[in-house]
């Protein structure tokens, strides 16, 4: 893993799956269509409620919790 878990500036919705792409040096697009996918074929509520926690969760870039 390549450090602190944070939100992205490149955003669709809040960040979070940019976050978890640019964390893992993975291309973004990649990260949202396979949680796309997951989210859908897991019965939608299950990754729409792992998202908002996830938006709460993780910190804004910028933000230094040392």
């Amino acid at each position: 893993m390549a450090g602190r878990l944070m939100k992205s500036q490149n955003k669709i919705i809040s960040g979070v799956c940019g976050g978890i792409a640019e964390n893992m040096h993975w291309d973004k697009t990649w990260v949202r269509i396979i949680y796309a996918f997951l989210t859908l074929i897991t019965g939608i509520i299950p990754g729409v409620i792992l998202y908002i926690v996830m938006m709460f969760v993780m910190p804004d870039q910028g933000v230094r919790g040392d």
